[in-house]
């Protein structure tokens, strides 16, 4: 994984050197081993100028002459030469491509082009990508399977074509002033271009409220968009952007659950396996749960099972980095422990300290680049920079496994719902009996769930209207200016096929990917996601809602699939915790007080968002313990320090 970054006047006007050069550098995190830019006539009259280094140290180089420049900074993953250098360039010179991620199917892919007359240098996969584009143009996306951004020069038809990997696990951020296309990894080095960094209002009131975090097509930044998913941009005269590909139908497959579990098996050992190709160390995540535990076992299996990878990039044991905490009700270590004992894994440990985080939260907001919803954040981080400590560049995890098995708690009231609708009331009374046999009493939402599958739509829209009171901590008139919230779109088929789709697609999944990979870059640390290999998307989202919630479990086909692979007190384990904090606990004690003088503070009185007085009071109904708002109070708390942070000082400025 790397950094990118570019500029191109469709005008013909030169550009920056220098503003590229800053938009590289404020993303350096990203990509420690390495820096390039590449200078391109946009109108073909000069030779393509190529610059290892920076431009201000490249000998007779007139930037007056070039309408593109690309930049790019590298984490050295896959061929540590000088051959994987970026910005790449074709044999003719003709294209060239800056590119952030990992193509796992390149082996492939260079055998089959190698059968189609392609040569090639380097064993990188930004190679393949750019014979991929030369073979089958911008249907090139749609052969990868991996997680990618970039932006490709094809110099034949002028133009500069970009593209997003089909989950968004990699980001692309742009701006567009009609002449001038701009673009970066992180939203940082857009700012390093000159655009000012004003914040979107309208972005602002949905997180304080309903804390949505639009991770799909806007930002919290006037005039600066990102490319969403599975969608491709290209720049001509104008910018253009399309989708390349959706989600299947959902629900449609007709398989029995043991036919799934075998698929299913076949298909995630695979995903493994692929994210297993690197030139660099490797290591797992491990939380404890259903999720990452698979992948220690599976990847465990196949790295001294079947030898699919050289053993001097794992060591004689599989490394796996855990948040744990003192407190029992967050610690996880008696979950992680069978895993250890199964796989003889290597466990390195971290403790997320709420003083640290207090310490160290100006850092964790910058390299966020945005509002983020909870502490949680703090413990992935603290798992980064141990990892990054222990030598480890690529870790694998576990992101998007409860989105595609239906693993949020949060499921069990929309498949009760789906069963009602379907008057399939022999199913129901079974599944609400396994629900309070493993989960213990049925939570109200599931009961309102279940009342709404009565109620024609007309009139539960009618009733939730009037149950919206308003937030008395949001300031009267931002209400009145920005109000009310945006309404997400729905999803379609069951309501739990609906559910899946939303947190897909909307504010959910691509929320995490986020915080996933700012924590990472932030310490030259690539992470790769096994459930989110798209087959393996594809097949789940496919399967009916009785093959992930079954007799009160969730993820009952990953269950199934991994018998014999998991200890079997973490294959039937009933909760799940993964990247968590206790901030409801850390917010009445260790970070009280920066909370207490943070909504004390004029500066947050100033920006006119919150009721300052109705949120102390909230503040200390939550520290009396009278009520549970660490979610709300940190949103509070992150909005006033990222403001200071990204709109009163200097936003290229690191901590």
């Amino acid at each position: 994984m790397c950094a990118i970054a570019g500029l191109y006047h469709v005008s013909g006007q030169a550009v920056d050197p220098a503003a590229l050069e800053r938009m590289v550098l404020v993303q350096a995190h990203r990509g420690p081993d390495g820096e390039g830019y590449v200078f391109l006539d946009a109108v073909g009259r000069a030779q393509p100028v190529p610059v290892r280094g920076r431009p201000a140290q490249a000998a007779g180089f007139d930037p007056r002459r070039y309408a593109i420049g690309l930049g790019h900074r590298r984490l050295a993953i896959i061929d540590l030469s000088l051959l994987g250098h970026q910005p790449m360039g074709t044999e003719d010179g003709r294209c060239w491509v800056v590119y952030n991620g990992e193509i796992y199917n390149h082996v492939e892919l260079r055998e089959e082009l190698r059968g189609r007359g392609h040569r090639f240098r380097s064993t990188s996969d930004t190679e393949v990508l750019l014979a991929a584009y030369r073979e089958w143009g911008e249907a090139c996306v749609t052969r990868f399977n991996g997680m990618f951004a970039f932006a490709l020069w094809d110099g034949d038809r002028r133009r500069l074509f970009c593209a997003r990997d089909r989950l968004g696990v990699k980001p692309f951020y742009y701006a567009w002033d009609g002449n001038r296309f701009a673009f970066a990894s992180e939203i940082k080095g857009l700012l390093a271009a000159g655009i000012r960094p004003a914040p979107d209002q309208r972005a602002v009131f949905d997180y304080l409220e309903g804390a949505y975090l639009d991770h799909s097509g806007g930002t919290f930044f006037e005039g600066i968009r990102q490319l969403p998913p599975a969608h491709v941009l290209t720049v001509e005269t104008d910018v253009a952007v399309r989708r390349y590909w959706d989600l299947p139908d959902a629900g449609r497959s007709p398989l029995s659950m043991g036919e799934a579990a075998g698929r299913f098996r076949e298909l995630f050992r695979d995903a493994v396996r692929l994210r297993l190709r690197s030139d660099v160390p490797i290591g797992t995540c491990l939380s404890g749960g259903l999720d990452s535990s698979s992948i220690v076992c599976v990847a465990n299996d196949l790295m001294f099972g079947e030898s699919a990878v050289p053993r001097e990039l794992v060591g004689q044991r599989q490394k796996t980095f855990s948040s744990c905490f003192e407190d029992p009700a967050y610690d996880e270590r008696r979950f992680i422990q069978p895993v250890l004992d199964r796989t003889g894994a290597e466990a390195h440990y971290t403790f997320p300290d709420p003083k640290e985080l207090a310490a160290t939260v100006s850092q964790l907001v910058w390299q966020q680049d945005e509002p983020f919803g909870s502490t949680s954040i703090f413990a992935q981080w603290n798992v980064m920079r141990l990892a990054s400590q222990r030598g480890v560049k690529v870790l694998l995890d576990g992101q998007g496994a409860d989105e595609l098995l239906a693993g949020y708690h949060g499921f069990f009231g929309a498949h009760f719902a789906d069963l009602t609708a379907a008057r399939r009331w022999g199913a129901l009374a079974r599944e609400l009996a396994s629900y309070r046999r493993l989960h213990g009493p049925i939570p109200r939402y599931v009961v309102a769930n279940l009342a709404r599958a009565f109620l024609p739509a007309r009139l539960v829209r009618f009733v939730r209207s009037r149950m919206t009171g308003s937030v008395d901590w949001i300031a009267a008139d931002f209400r009145r200016q920005w109000g009310p919230i945006t309404v997400l779109p729905g999803g379609h088929g069951s309501r739990l096929h609906a559910m899946q789709q939303q947190l897909l697609t909307g504010n959910g999944l691509r929320a995490l990917l986020h915080y996933e990979d700012r924590n990472s870059m932030a310490f030259g640390i690539e992470t790769r996601l096994p459930f989110l290999d798209y087959r393996l998307v594809e097949f789940l989202y496919g399967l009916g809602p009785e093959l992930k919630i079954q007799r009160g479990w969730t993820k009952a086909v990953l269950r199934r699939a991994m018998d014999g692979v998991l200890p079997e007190e973490v294959r039937w384990r009933s909760d799940k915790m993964g990247f968590v904090t206790p901030e409801d606990v850390w917010f009445r004690t260790s970070l009280r007080e920066m909370a207490r003088d943070i909504l004390s503070d004029a500066r947050t009185r100033a920006r006119g968002y919150l009721n300052v007085e109705e949120a102390v009071r909230e503040f200390d109904a939550h520290v009396a313990g009278r009520k549970n708002l660490s979610a709300t109070i940190w949103r509070w708390l992150n909005l006033e320090l990222w403001c200071r942070r990204f709109v009163d000082q200097n936003p290229c400025a690191a901590p």
